[in-house]
């Protein structure tokens, strides 16, 4: 098994140092966004991880690489700027927005992500997680306190549309705000504003990533299209 970390990796963010630490025992390649100019740089891995930090160096490396996961039934974490990322790829490949933006990046068009009115730079909260969910799965629990490093979310006008398609929202906050979301009918694809790889940083397990590693690990064995047991079959 192998993992593709969607990112850009600078070793003073903290998040970048908890994936490390989470992925100690799992073979995993850093994939800088520029270099992902086609599908084919992303297609030989189990799962794929768009990693914090953004603003990316390239948002089109970053959505080719989440959109070669959605469509492709490969397993797919995006935590904090890959959770945002996942939500713009939707907005503009699913639901046609072509407009959509990132409200980080750019003031031009439907921000789909925008600024919070409350910045969650190192905050820890209460999130709750919806029933029947994967996350609730991976918790065994439906309330869980988790670490964010982020100042933009779904954008508030946006979140409606989440609940008319396959995006499902999955966990909120104590005010209602959306936290995670996973996509129906896929193997494992899901994605959370907060960072639950930082768990591995106070030597605690991280259930989501334990879950997506089994996720991937499956794959691996089924020869889920993209994987390399996929491609040792064909050729």
């Amino acid at each position: 098994m192998k993992i593709g970390l969607i990112g850009d990796y600078d070793e003073s963010v903290t998040a970048h140092r908890a994936i490390e630490r989470a992925l100690r025992d799992v073979p995993h390649e850093w994939i800088a966004t520029e270099t992902i100019a086609s599908e084919a740089r992303v297609s030989g891995f189990d799962g794929l991880w768009a990693v914090p930090a953004t603003p990316y160096r390239s948002q089109s490396g970053a959505l080719t690489a989440i959109r070669f996961a959605r469509e492709h039934d490969l397993p797919f974490l995006g935590t904090c700027g890959g959770f945002q990322h996942a939500v713009l790829e939707y907005a503009r490949n699913v639901l046609g927005w072509s407009d959509a933006v990132h409200g980080e990046e750019s003031e031009e068009g439907r921000a789909v992500i925008a600024e919070l009115q409350c910045s969650l730079v190192e905050v820890t909260d209460e999130i709750q997680l919806l029933p029947g969910t994967r996350i609730a799965a991976a918790y065994g629990t439906s309330e869980i306190r988790e670490g964010y490093h982020c100042r933009y979310g779904v954008a508030p006008d946006f979140e409606a549309l989440l609940e008319s398609g396959p995006l499902r929202v999955t966990a909120r906050d104590r005010d209602g705000a959306v936290r995670a979301v996973e996509l129906e009918g896929h193997r494992f694809f899901a994605g959370t504003l907060f960072q639950p790889e930082r768990a591995a940083l106070a030597g605690r397990p991280a259930p989501l990533v334990s879950a997506f590693l089994d996720a991937c690990r499956h794959a691996g064995l089924s020869g889920a299209p993209g994987s390399p047991a996929r491609r040792h079959r064909r050729e």
